[in-house]
This record gives C-alpha cells, structure tokens and sequence, in this order.
C-alpha cells in the first residue's frame, strides 16, 4: 500500500477514492464528509453502502443500518427509546425525553469511519478485511455502556438517582454551568454565596456524583441561593473559591465555527510494517494509556476491540475508580465497561525514575493516548517532541477538552463544553430551557473521535512510514453534534427543534416514542389506558411506527430487541456488542 514518494500522501485517504450506493443510511452524510477531511475524492452522494478504494490499497466496503433485527428501530428517535438514551437524558426531568440531536447517528457515523479505516489497516497489513457493517442500535448501547454496567451490578448506586441538577440561575435570568473536582472550592463558593451550610454539605455527593448518575438531585435551597445571587457576585465566588461558573453560550455563537475534529501532524520516520495476525486490523500493536475519566478511556477501549493490546498506565496502588461503586466482583461496574482486557503497569509519573521507564515502554510501543490537563505532558517531558525522539514512528495522540482553539476557555470538562458550546440549547426543544444533558454525551463522543484520529493516524504511518501526532478535543465531538443546529442558526432560523420533538408518550404502564416522521399522527391517540404492547399494537393498526421506551437499563438484558447481544464479561459486569462487524 506504500505509495512512491512522488505522491507521498498528505492525508491518509490522499488517493483513494469514496463511491456510494443506495439511499443514505444513519449518519451516512458524516461519514462521507469525514472520508473526505481524511483526502478521499468523493463520488456521488452518501449511501447506505459507501466503499474507499484505490489503485494499490484494494477496497473497503462499509454498510449502516439503524438495527441489524429490529424492524421497529428505524430512525434516530426508536433507536434512543430503545438503547435507554431517552431513559438517561431524562433522569434530570424525572421522565423519559429523546435527545434533541441525532446523538445515535452521529456516533454510527464515527464508528463506521473508524471501522473503515481499521480495515485499511488490515488490508495495508496484509490481512483480508473488505466488508463492514455499523448499527446505530449498537451504538446506542454503547453510549449508555457505564449506566448499563451500573443497573447491571450487585449493589446499588453510591448516590440517589432521581430528577434534579444544574444548570443554576442568577438573579438576572444568566444560565450557567458549575464544575469544580475539589470539594473544599464546592463549599468555599457557595459559602461566598451565602448558601445554608447544610445544603452545602448535602450537596456536595450528588454534584459529585452526576457523571455516573446523569443527575443531582441536591437542595434546592442552592437553586434559591443562586437566583438571590447577581451573575457578577456569582462569578467572583467562583474566582475567589477555585471553581468556575460558565454562562449557556447560543448556538448562534459557534455558527461559523467549521474546524475539522480532530488535527493529523505526521513526522519524519522510518516505520517498518509488521503483518497482522488474524485475531483483528491492529492485532499485535501497542496502545499506551494514561487515560482519566471517559474520553481516553473509551478510545482505547476501542482500539482494544479492533485487536490492539492496550496497556493502562495507572498510579501507585491502582486507578481509584476500580473502586467506585456499584461493583461486579469488587470491581466497579462502570470501570470495567472503559478498560475491561487491558493492562494495567503502575507508573508513578512525577518520579524520575518512573518516567523514564514510561519512555522506554513508549519507544516499543505503537500509539501513546491520554488526556492529561493542558501542559501536564510537557512539564513530565512527556510530550510529543520527547516521545517521538524515543520512537519516531510513534502515534501520539491527546485527547483535550478545548484542543487550544477557544481562548479563555473553562475547565475542559463534558458539562461545561457542553454549555459553552450551545449543546445545552440544542438537545432541548423550544418549549424546555436550555440546559446540557447529564448524560455524558460529549466525553463519549470525544472518545469515539479520539479512537478515530488514533486509526487515522496509524493509516498514514503505514502509508508514509511515518510516526503522527493527532489532537482531538471534546469541542470537536461539540461541533460535529451541533452542527446542522448551527446550520440552521447561520441561516437565521431558530436551531433548536420544535415544542415537543422527540418526547415520549405515556402509557398505562411505561412510554412510547414514534418516529420522527410519524410523531404528529401519533399524538393524536390518548394511549394513557392502555398496556405499552397494546399502545404499540393500535398506533401499528394506523400506520404509525413507534418503539417501546428502555425506562430501567437493566431490562435491556432481556429485551427481545438485543436477544443475544448484552453479555457478562469474567466479573459478572454487562458488556455490550462490538459495534462493529467485519467479513
């Protein structure tokens, strides 16, 4: 697959060739504008079948579909009842509500991308991949993986689950986000706030605790505090206390914002390929991680799936959040949904000694990822430049929240990205106010784009025998799930969509969600009476698509709709399908 060094490509898909067949399928117009940023020359339309091809890399055929058995999960709404996304987005609200972006479809897009370029790979290695198929219910069901893991575990949750969270209000009406990790600048802002010192305490645990709950329901006594409180005298607390309090910025805001998601940088090398074994495209590669939280995490969490051994670089006495409850087998549940298989090597990073070893794990390694705090990497001499004189045919890759594109910029966490960027505007329709959804929505997203830019990137190296530096960010995962809301901003409509969209009919005993094409049709039946089957069988008799809502997670399990998908892994922890398939 070398190309001469006349036509050295640039980008990894630099000559090859994108074809597409059949009406679009979900998320089918990302894929293609992103096959396109990688350099591959487009013909005709985005399809529900899409093939890559070239002269000297023989092709790739990739296939979505919204589910692989389920005639009913035909679109982004049934898709989200099914998978429990509506179940999850809605724990703020008390009820069911459906995501007010294509967030099913979007995440197809990026994993067929993902599976397309793992295939080249295989291919460029000598292996035989040259079909592949992605599902939006399978992704779906990777996007709630952790809450799945968590219903699924022998104990309960460590904090409440039930309706409540931010985003607070001032007293002049300015919504905003609050994110702080300390709970001594927590208690330090409100107490600047004039806050009762027992609503403080008590609050603490379920902000603490609203990553893994998408929810928190603390006092309310703070959301009085905050409204008694001017939008100055709140953003002084948060200065003075070491928190940060970010304003809900409009979409409007970002409109012509159409940066690529993610940035490839390759550097001179000489990489000598080794051929895949057949156990997967990067089957006998080496992925580094020193990831928190979700988005580095679940990138090589992917990479692991697609055949890469992943090594997890931990602290002194193990990651903390093995630890963090509800557990399978005295491991966290939702630990386990990130980082099942992989390694773990405990590297303690502000000893010398122990960075040096990590230097020498890099310089064997194929890919080093994490997503340390902005000029953490560089103060170890862990950054690219050191990392890549150790092994010049590395992939570097830094997953961040902001990418360095937004100055001034808050903390870059899933919440506040999700403020600043207009997400809480976009998910909600217009008769909800805006607010980002507990849900983490972008650090999933983030982690499927930096499992991208990873494939991306070891794509070119063997196509150049270059080692590459790639960047991704949680903005970029913002922008690509707003994007057709900004559209509509740019075009001076409202981007938000209209009162009601996506939202749940009840039944007698759970909900109901129709299509997005048949929502109106649909609300013209009074299905409060009847059994959620017999609300399904009667709008059936009318011609009206509809799914039944995933209102408890743990019932996905035995739901007819994935019979056979959801497994346990060797703790007893739910583990979702692959979301990918490969022939």
């Amino acid at each position: 697959m070398a190309s001469p060094a006349t036509t050295r490509p640039v980008r990894p898909l630099d000559g090859l060739r994108l074809e597409a067949s059949g009406q679009p399928g979900p998320g089918a117009g990302l894929v293609a504008e992103h096959l396109r940023l990688l350099g591959a020359q487009a013909d005709g339309h985005a399809g529900v079948e899409m093939s890559i091809s070239g002269a000297e890399s023989g092709f790739v055929t990739a296939r979505t579909a919204w589910s692989e058995r389920a005639e009913e999960l035909c679109d982004e709404a049934t898709v989200q009842a099914a998978t429990g996304i509506m179940a999850v987005h809605g724990r703020r609200d008390g009820s069911p509500r459906g995501l007010g972006v294509d967030y099913a479809a979007t995440a197809t897009a990026v994993l067929t991308v993902q599976a397309m370029l793992a295939g080249l790979i295989a291919q460029a290695r000598g292996g035989g991949v040259t079909r592949v198929s992605t599902y939006a219910d399978r992704a779906g069901l990777l996007a709630v993986s952790q809450y799945l893991a968590a219903a699924g575990a022998e104990e309960g949750e460590a904090a409440e689950v039930a309706p409540g969270g931010p985003p607070f209000t001032a007293a002049d009406g300015t919504a905003f986000e609050l994110e702080t990790l300390d709970p001594g600048a927590w208690a330090a802002f409100w107490r600047a706030l004039d806050a009762p010192e027992q609503a403080i305490r008590a609050g603490w645990r379920p902000f603490q605790f609203r990553y893994a709950t998408a929810c928190a329901p603390f006092p309310a006594s703070l959301h009085t505090t905050a409204r008694a409180s001017t939008w100055e005298r709140i953003r002084y607390a948060a200065e003075t206390s070491g928190a940060e309090a970010c304003p809900l910025h409009p979409l409007a805001g970002r409109a012509m914002d159409d940066a690529p998601p993610w940035s490839l940088r390759p550097h001179d090398a000489s990489y000598t390929r080794r051929p895949a074994p057949a156990q997967g495209p990067l089957a006998g590669m080496t992925v580094l991680e020193a990831g928190r939280r979700i988005q580095a995490p679940l990138a090589a969490h992917l990479l692991g799936l697609l055949g890469a051994d992943v090594v997890r670089i931990e602290p002194p006495g193990g990651d903390p959040l093995r630890g963090m409850p509800p557990a399978c087998s005295g491991v966290s549940a939702r630990w386990l949904a990130l980082n099942r298989g992989k390694r773990a090597v405990e590297i303690d990073i502000k000893s010398p000694t122990d960075r040096h070893r990590l230097v020498a794990m890099a310089a064997e390694a194929d890919v080093f990822l994490h997503n340390w705090a902005p000029g953490k990497a560089t103060q170890l001499r862990l950054d690219h430049e050191h990392l890549a004189a150790a092994n010049p045919a590395l992939v570097y890759a830094y997953t961040s929240g902001w990418a360095d594109r937004l100055p001034g910029a808050p903390m870059g966490t899933d919440f506040m990205v999700q403020a600043r960027t207009g997400v809480g505007e976009a998910v909600r329709p217009v008769d909800e106010p805006p607010a980002p959804s507990l849900m983490t929505l972008l650090d999933v997203l983030g982690g499927l784009l930096g499992a991208e830019a990873v494939l991306a990137g070891l794509l070119l190296r063997e196509r150049t025998g270059s080692g590459v530096r790639v960047d991704s960010s949680l903005l970029g995962a913002a922008d690509i799930l707003t994007a057709t809301a900004r559209r509509r901003a740019a075009a001076g409509h409202d981007p938000r969509r209209p009162a009601g969209f996506r939202r749940p009919l009840p039944t007698a005993d759970g909900w109901v969600a129709p299509a997005d094409g048949h929502a109106s049709p649909a609300a013209a039946h009074d299905l409060s009476a009847l059994p959620t089957g017999a609300a399904l069988a009667r709008l059936r008799d009318h011609g009206v698509t509809a799914a039944a809502v995933t209102t408890d997670l743990s019932d996905l399990h035995h739901d007819p709709r994935f019979a056979g998908s959801i497994s346990r892994d060797a703790h007893g922890a739910p583990a979702v399908p692959d979301p990918w398939s490969f022939a």
